[in-house]
């Protein structure tokens, strides 16, 4: 009778593991191909490239203008005073002081800008994903880049793909 018990036991511990375990499902996906190749990710990196040429060109018409403006105070050197000549120098290191500060204080805009991009996109995508792992039965959803190897039938970039295009579309920067 204790014998019947104890495998009765067993036997019930045994099914009630299994099917805890396949209650949990695992899937992963590619963040950073959402990121890139959504709509909403490609008109982000489109506006972030459009900023950076656009500062690129001015820094350079800036660059253009201080290598003149050197090269006319360099020519004036035996024509002026050693004194008007140092105060020239001066007002030229000023200016590429400044200049050196307008370009860091751009490159940190760009970037805080991508940061802030990049977290506005998390925070709509996150919805996305609860949503399709409530109504796929998921237990976990991995991103990728975390991922050594998976089967690629765990693998639902594609799907979530499709519904970040769908759901979020374009996104404007801030």
């Amino acid at each position: 009778m204790k014998i019947k018990a104890l495998l009765l036991i067993i036997f019930f511990i045994f099914f009630s593991k299994v099917s805890i375990s396949q209650e949990n499902k695992t899937v992963y996906l590619d963040l950073n191909m959402i990121m890139e190749n959504s709509n909403a990710g490609k008109s982000i990196n489109s506006q972030l490239e459009a900023n950076h040429k656009k500062s690129i060109a001015n820094f350079q018409k800036l660059e253009e203008e201080l290598k003149n403006e050197e090269a006319k105070i360099i020519s004036q050197k035996t024509v002026i005073s050693k004194e008007d000549f140092e105060k020239k120098i001066m007002n030229l290191r000023d200016k590429a002081n400044k200049y050196r500060k307008e370009r860091n204080d751009s490159i940190n805009n760009l970037n805080n800008q991508r940061l802030n991009a990049t977290q506005k996109m998390i925070t709509l995508i996150r919805p996305i994903l609860s949503e399709f792992s409530d109504n796929n039965s998921i237990s976990l959803i991995i991103d990728k880049k975390y991922i050594v190897i998976g089967k690629t039938v765990l693998d639902i970039t594609d799907d979530i793909l499709k519904i970040v295009d769908e759901k979020i579309g374009e996104l404007q920067l801030d």
